[in-house]
């Protein structure tokens, strides 16, 4: 029996705690199913035999993981795509109106017009990588607020945020070790984290989180790299008008790894440290600077990957 949908057909699904709400390009049909196992099985089922050409979610970065992981598993072309492009499609087509079933058909017409790529699923190791930095981030995020509150603190309450300071700090100590002992349970991450760390500024954490979060790194040319991470500069030109060029999206995780790097190689990197200077010194703005720097160490570690070289300082 033909399909009554449009050929190619794509999906749109919007992801919600307890629901999805599917539409299908096209057609004015949605419906709706639970955000659990059972109704990942009845939205396959429904799909196989339609024969989609994409399947589009909105990566919120948890929501959407477990039904995203049982299409691509039952070997449906699915993909969580920035929820931040399907909003602004969404306002350049006029769209206004916002509720779980009209997200999930301008979801489904931001596939049929832009039709983004199907990226291969992170594995269930690296996905476990991923939770261990992930976890540690909150822990420092947790002693930095301790930390000021400290700072405001009546007396009476300094033995209480003191013991609670020492806790976080134990933990934080307990989830590098654990970072790194499952980071050399695999010997290709023993080897990239190696090669990372063989440059100046780039340490423990931000070789991980570059394994983990950045698995294209090496595998991508520069430009692309840089726009992944969301690093290239992109214009800001009308008529004669010059803009200031800026960098928009991406990854901030790795994002944020590389801007600590980067501090650390101001005394650790004398090559990235005068590539720094010199922005400064001809008029660019310290935080103008620091991101060109983020984005030359990144291309610079994006070679080493892909050659398999360790660090080398380009020749002045």
């Amino acid at each position: 029996m033909p399909s009554p949908f449009a050929s190619p057909l794509f999906v749109g699904i919007d992801v919600s705690g307890p629901f999805l709400d599917i539409a299908y390009h096209g057609s004015a049909e949605t419906f709706r199913l639970p955000n659990a196992p059972e109704g990942f099985a009845e939205l396959i089922n429904r799909l196989l035999p339609l024969k989609p050409k994409l399947i589009v979610l909105e990566a919120t970065g948890k929501l959407e993981r477990a039904v995203l992981q049982a299409l691509c598993q039952a070997g449906l072309p699915a993909v969580a795509v920035n929820s931040t492009w399907v909003r602004e499609f969404a306002r350049s087509a006029g769209q206004q109106a916002k509720t779980d079933r009209i997200d999930a058909r301008v979801i489904a017409r931001y596939g049929a017009v832009m039709q983004p790529e199907v990226r291969p699923l992170t594995d269930e190791q690296t996905q476990q990588l991923q939770a261990l930095i992930l976890r540690r981030a909150q822990l420092i995020e947790m002693l930095t607020a301790e930390q000021n509150r400290r700072k405001r603190a009546h007396k009476s309450a300094l033995p209480s945020i003191d013991e609670f300071i020492q806790f976080i700090t134990q933990r934080i100590k307990d989830a590098d070790r654990d970072i790194d002992s499952f980071l050399h349970t695999n010997e290709l991450w023993r080897k990239n984290e190696a090669l990372l760390r063989s440059t100046p500024g780039v340490g423990k954490t931000t070789a991980a989180t570059l394994i983990a979060f950045l698995p294209e790194l090496g595998s991508l040319n520069n430009r692309q790299i840089a726009s992944l991470v969301g690093l290239a500069p992109f214009n800001s030109d009308s008529g004669t008008h010059r803009g200031e060029r800026h960098t928009k999206g991406g990854r901030h995780f790795v994002r944020r790894a590389l801007y600590m790097a980067c501090v650390a190689a101001q005394r650790a990197n004398p090559y990235l440290k005068a590539f720094c200077d010199q922005l400064r010194a001809r008029g660019k703005k310290t935080k103008v600077a620091f991101v060109a720097g983020m984005r030359k160490l990144l291309t610079q570690l994006n070679a080493m990957m892909r050659d398999g070289t360790v660090w080398n300082p380009p020749k002045p």
